[in-house]
């Protein structure tokens, strides 16, 4: 770990820290966790606060990572972020621990098929983001080849199948030999945008389709990553625990070659 690295995660830390010390920003939070995707207009009756007071909160949320914004039109969207606790719980609380992962294993559950067209036309039911000390070629290579996506998923020991052109098939396979999810290329742009359906195998053994897009913007050394997921059913309404749990296992994986998997 470098330096740089430990005063970046120091900063990145204090935004969080502050932006979790007010009761109004973490009702806020409690509002999009209840109903994400909601944009000023509906945020702004549930709070006892001007236009610029719930603004200024969400500007603050916003700058710390805690939640994250899709535009459309004139509207602008927000959607709680996970990832960041995700990162503190992974990094300082669950070394100390041994038993409650069972709540990962309410992850990944986000699912998707059927006539794929433009995911660009709806809103998407949640949007996560992250970003990561990396190139674009490393990320791409991380989200579309099978061998690398086996490495670092925090869920499964196996992957079949890239995810480089469209109409491919991914497989995630458990360590018994299962699918646990299968994904297929609906629409692709090299290194920037990937489009796929969401097909799972797990839980409560709804196997409704949903779908999802990875999103890559270069910003200087690092990899902006953002994950939508569309038509999240709602029986997989714990879609968000696996995301985050997924995205902090590749950033770790591709920033210090050690992924957080869930124990056997």
């Amino acid at each position: 770990m470098t330096r740089d690295y430990l005063l970046t995660y120091s900063q990145n830390m204090d935004a969080i820290f502050k932006a979790l010390n007010d009761p109004a920003r973490r009702a806020i939070l409690d509002s999009l966790r209840d109903k994400d995707g909601q944009t000023l207009s509906d945020l702004l009756p549930q709070f006892d606060m001007t236009r610029f007071g719930v603004m200024k909160h969400l500007g603050l949320l916003e700058e710390a990572g805690l939640i994250t914004t899709y535009k459309k039109g004139r509207f602008k969207y927000h959607y709680l972020n996970a990832v960041p606790l995700q990162e503190v719980i992974d990094r300082w609380i669950e070394p100390l621990i041994a038993a409650p992962l069972a709540r990962g294993m309410i992850d990944l559950k986000s699912h998707l098929e059927g006539d794929q067209t433009m995911l660009d036309t709806r809103t998407p039911d949640f949007v996560h983001q992250t970003m990561i000390r990396c190139t674009q070629d490393a990320l791409w290579d991380a989200l579309t080849r099978a061998d690398q996506v086996a490495l670092h998923h925090f869920a499964c020991s196996k992957a079949s199948g890239d995810a480089t052109a469209t109409g491919d098939r991914m497989d995630m396979i458990r360590q018994d030999g299962s699918v646990m999810l299968s994904q297929k290329v609906t629409k692709i742009e090299p290194k920037s945008r990937l489009e796929m359906t969401f097909e799972p195998n797990f839980g409560d053994g709804v196997k409704t389709i949903s779908h999802m897009a990875f999103v890559i913007e270069v910003e200087g050394p690092h990899c902006k990553l953002t994950c939508e997921h569309y038509e999240i059913p709602e029986a997989h309404a714990g879609v968000r625990d696996g995301w985050a749990r997924y995205i902090a296992s590749m950033k770790s994986w591709i920033e210090t070659g050690t992924p957080i998997k869930l124990p056997n």
